[in-house]
């Protein structure tokens, strides 16, 4: 397949770029609504919403002090919380930010307040946006930085009673704007989208504590061109020009930002939006609104195997396409899909926060059953002996080669700037050689190729140490951190056990502190109080759903790196031995 795009524009905002057809955007006569609520069935046309972000962009200008080309994107960064009614304006709300020259960085409506803290304080955020439901950890976080109570504003939500706080809401904000003089233009300079912050998403990378991924304008617009004229070959040859999308994923994270909400736009799809998964909602929501494409994660599509009976309740005749991602989808749920609903093909695309986002991804008229996918459009990869550090070639499987394996690298105009404030991280996971600058994905990958001779990428292992819980990242680290914290515990390390359910979940190993052993702690006692001191905490799946197990020492290297692979590799030979610990 040869793909001749336009190149993404370097002097353009996303919000811009999304309106104008001239950049290849789907034809707005022929486009759907953007977003429609799959509860209400409130939606805006393309003209509402784009008058709606202008609008609403001058009111926040007023009220924050911020004029378009005076200060820096950084005096100007907000913090949107993920609202967990989920709803049409979020995406409307970044394009405001975004016009006003600043910066937005999307969040986690499961974080507590000392997590959501640690994300404005690490962002350097002035403002935030939020709703009822979440609003009490919202004020906890903003309290601790300092951000005054009238630089929080509310999106209203369903069930809420917003104007009955002393808060203003985003349509009083849109109202108020309507009064205002219009906006002057961004002064942009040549290539200043390739510069330019767009949204700072927090990742663990390949290893550590979360930080924060500085993704450009341009970064966004080139994935959502690549999937784009990726995808369009497939779904020409299914006669599709625009159509109906689920938009249950959460918009705060990078797959629902980009490539569920951002690109479905851009093509024209409308999106249907959920306030969260429930599946008896979901599925009265296909049927409501006759929706072609499922974008999902495996947790969820293992409810759907796990409750057909429920399923053939509904006219679930619509649905023509399930994409997933966040974490693998295993052969044996891609056939099991297959048989349960025949009239569904599956396909899968994988990326990271740090490459915004999909960088292999999965078309209709290409299959692979257990494939992440083919490169998009102007991505290029490089597998890497995870021994030796050299690149290894690809085996030609049709002449009887074997798979070699080697960490995946990648480059595309789709990848982050790097780390907030973080040099050390950033040269670790962004290297560069004298084929330019690559970013180091920590996946250990194969290539097979399809019945059609195209090639695909299979993610086989995994090198870094993040936890991917129904796609959310769970970093080791930070659990390692706080769990130190408590008086029980003496060392420790966290690995990911599988769970049906949850794809993985974390499982602690713990040394007990002279503490709990001169206190006479029973085992139970002491697991329980430390499966407390991560509820009381931290985001539910960051809860130690795999358990804790005690161990005399914490295996490590002579430099003192905690050795995860040896308590992964124990475990999985126990799992196969004993079978999951129940």
């Amino acid at each position: 397949m040869i793909f001749h795009p336009p190149h993404p524009p370097s002097t353009t905002s996303i919000g811009e770029f999304w309106s104008e057809e001239q950049y290849g955007r789907q034809p707005v006569a022929n486009s759907r609504n953007p977003f429609v609520c799959g509860v209400t069935g409130k939606t805006y046309a393309t003209s509402e919403m784009r008058e709606r972000y202008e609008l609403l962009a001058r009111s926040l200008g007023k009220c924050m002090g911020w004029r378009v080309n005076e200060d820096t994107p950084w005096d100007k960064v907000r913090l949107l919380t993920d609202i967990v009614n989920q709803q049409i304006d979020y995406i409307m709300s970044t394009f405001a930010i975004h016009r006003l020259n600043g910066i937005a960085t999307p969040a986690n409506a499961a974080y507590s307040s000392s997590e959501l803290e640690f994300q404005l304080r690490s962002s350097g955020a002035k403002a935030l946006i939020t709703c009822v439901p979440l609003l009490d950890t919202a004020l906890k976080a903003a309290k601790a930085v300092g951000i005054a109570a009238d630089r929080i504003f509310i999106i209203q939500t369903a069930g809420s009673s917003p104007e009955k706080l002393s808060y203003k809401t985003l349509d009083e904000l849109i109202e108020e704007g309507s009064s205002l003089s219009p906006l002057e233009a961004p002064a942009w300079t040549k290539g200043q989208g390739e510069r330019q912050v767009a949204f700072i998403s927090f990742s663990s990378g390949t290893s550590g504590l979360p930080k924060g991924v500085m993704i450009s304008h341009r970064n966004v617009i080139a994935n959502m061109m690549q999937l784009r004229w990726f995808e369009s070959v497939g779904r020409r040859q299914k006669g599709v020009e625009t159509q109906a999308a689920l938009g249950v994923l959460p918009f705060s994270h990078i797959y629902g930002l980009i490539v569920v909400a951002l690109s479905s736009i851009y093509r024209g799809d409308e999106v249907v939006v959920l306030p969260k998964f429930e599946l008896k909602g979901l599925l009265d929501c296909i049927q409501r609104f006759k929706v072609n494409q499922l974008n999902l994660v495996p947790p969820i599509i293992i409810q759907l195997l796990r409750n057909q009976a429920l399923c053939r309740k509904y006219d679930l005749g619509s649905v023509r396409y399930v994409y997933t991602g966040a974490a693998p989808l295993g052969t044996e749920t891609h056939e099991e899909v297959l048989q349960a609903f025949p009239g569904w093909q599956i396909g899968q695309g994988y990326g990271m926060t740090e490459t915004a986002t999909v960088v292999l991804s999965t078309g209709e008229n290409d299959i692979l059953v257990g494939a992440a996918g083919s490169l998009v459009p102007s991505c290029v990869a490089k597998i890497i002996d995870t021994d030796t550090g050299r690149p290894i070639a690809v085996a030609d499987h049709e002449n009887g080669g074997e798979e070699k394996r080697g960490e995946l690298l990648l480059q595309s105009p789709s990848i982050s700037l790097g780390y907030l404030n973080n040099e050390r991280a950033t040269a670790e996971a962004f290297v560069w050689d004298e084929d330019g600058r690559w970013i180091r994905t920590g996946d250990v990958a194969v290539v097979r190729r399809s019945k059609a001779g195209h090639q695909h990428f299979a993610i086989v292992d995994r090198i870094k140490e993040l936890i991917k819980v129904k796609g959310h990242q769970v970093a080791p680290a930070e659990l390692e951190a706080h769990l130190l914290a408590h008086p029980f515990v003496d060392d420790c390390t966290v690995i990911p056990v599988p769970d049906e359910r949850a794809g993985e979940v974390p499982k602690a190993f713990v040394v007990k502190s002279p503490v709990a052993v001169a206190e006479g702690r029973s085992d139970e006692e002491i697991m329980q109080a430390i499966c407390k001191h991560v509820e009381d905490h931290k985001a539910h799946y960051k809860w130690l759903k795999g358990g804790v197990a005690f161990l005399d020492v914490v295996p490590k290297s002579p430099s003192g790196k905690i050795l995860r692979r040896v308590l992964r590799d124990k475990e999985r030979e126990e799992r196969r031995t004993n079978g999951p610990k129940l």
